[in-house]
């Protein structure tokens, strides 16, 4: 009697976040799926379709991840966080522009790496503002991951028309030390901001100042000492105040509020514009569309450099676990710090990590991490046909 089963197809959605210092989202999907579909032709005769959705939480590459899922990249040129041309990009789908702080002023553009945490600044953000702006879209996406900067937005807002000055009458050019030299504040804003939607993307909860504020929480992670972080946490103060003698609204009540403190203040200045807050991770799921995509496929695969207690907490791999209904979940990590009876906690049927394929450390290793996620892409095919 002729065999009548049918081969086995199990359609995926390969939807992770970065690996950061080694992949990006999209070469994490993309190896992913190299070892998954150089897995078909089992045994039995199965089948791996892969779908993929390479994802960002409001951080960097979140440029990427849009024009991955088909927006448009437009490239510009800014001033980077201490003074030098960079190249940047924005994305833009006729609509909606994603712009973000990592590829204009954040942490990765220092030159030679060397940490600026008084003299960054976050000008070239602005700019990429304004870039975006010449193409008429109907709102901005401000992805706020990955600054250099504690400058409260100071250089974002000069980009944008307004001007910062000292005693003296001189015009400052936005930094963490200019801060504390804020005499006054002059100008407007660009009129085109008035008739555009602003959305701020962060999961960073933090306020301006104090002892939770963007300065004490992230100003050591960027080259701050204890000294830098009471002259920045003095200077916000400043910049605060100047700015209600300049007759910004809110602009005291604004420094507390949850997410002022995002990417060295950039957050606060946002608020001042009338940005609407949103989560980064589940903003960009809607954006790119994931619920859809992930209604056609009947495993999800998700995954970020490392799977810990801040995951849990609400990173991009919990919202894609939470959106992803009942069909099973796999999660790929350079490293887990979750013991495998807490997977269940984020609804994982299985978790691979890099550090479970290899003695060497792959954190910066792009071509070790990718050989790593196709085998790890071929064991997944594996489990599942």
């Amino acid at each position: 009697m002729p065999n009548t089963t049918a081969p086995k197809t199990v359609r995926t959605l390969i939807a992770p976040d970065k690996f950061k210092g080694s992949l990006t989202a999209a070469q994490v999907a993309d190896a992913l799926a190299s070892g998954l579909r150089s897995s078909t032709g089992s045994a039995a005769g199965g089948t791996v379709h892969c779908e993929l959705l390479p994802l960002a939480d409001g951080g960097d590459g979140s440029v990427d991840a849009a024009v991955a899922s088909g927006f448009s990249r437009h490239a510009c040129t800014v001033t980077g966080p201490t003074g030098q041309p960079v190249p940047a990009s924005i994305a833009f789908d006729g609509t909606t522009a994603v712009v973000e702080v990592a590829n204009t002023c954040g942490l990765a553009l220092l030159p030679d790496g060397r940490l600026e945490a008084l003299d960054a600044s976050s000008r070239g953000f602005g700019e990429a503002i304004l870039f975006a702006l010449s193409l008429t879209p109907s709102r901005i996406v401000l992805a706020l991951g990955g600054s250099s900067s504690t400058d409260g937005g100071m250089g974002m807002l000069t980009a944008l028309g307004y001007s910062f000055l000292d005693a003296a009458g001189n015009s400052l050019h936005g930094s963490g030390r200019d801060l504390r030299r804020i005499a006054s504040i002059t100008g407007q804003v660009v009129p085109e901001l008035a008739v555009t939607e602003l959305i701020l993307a962060s999961d960073v909860h933090n306020p301006l100042r104090g002892p939770d504020g963007a300065p004490a929480v992230f100003g050591p992670q960027k080259g701050a000492s204890p000294a830098d972080v009471a002259a920045l946490d003095a200077g916000l103060a400043t910049l605060t105040a100047k700015l209600a003698e300049a007759g910004f609204d809110g602009a005291a009540s604004l420094a507390g509020h949850p997410g002022a403190g995002s990417a060295g203040g950039i957050g606060y200045a946002c608020l001042l514009l009338g940005a609407r807050q949103v989560s980064g991770a589940d903003y960009f799921l809607d954006l790119l569309d994931f619920n859809s995509r992930k209604d056609s496929c009947d495993v999800v695969i998700t995954g970020e450099g490392s799977i810990d207690e801040q995951t849990l907490a609400g990173k991009l791999p919990a919202a894609v676990a939470r959106r992803s209904g009942a069909r099973p979940i796999i999660a790929v990590a350079g490293r887990s710090l979750l013991p495998k009876e807490r997977w269940s906690e984020m609804a994982l049927t299985h978790v691979y990590t890099l550090t479970e394929y290899t003695s060497q450390d792959s954190s910066k290793d792009p071509e070790l991490s990718a050989a790593l996620l196709r085998k790890i892409g071929q064991d997944i095919a594996a489990s599942l046909l």
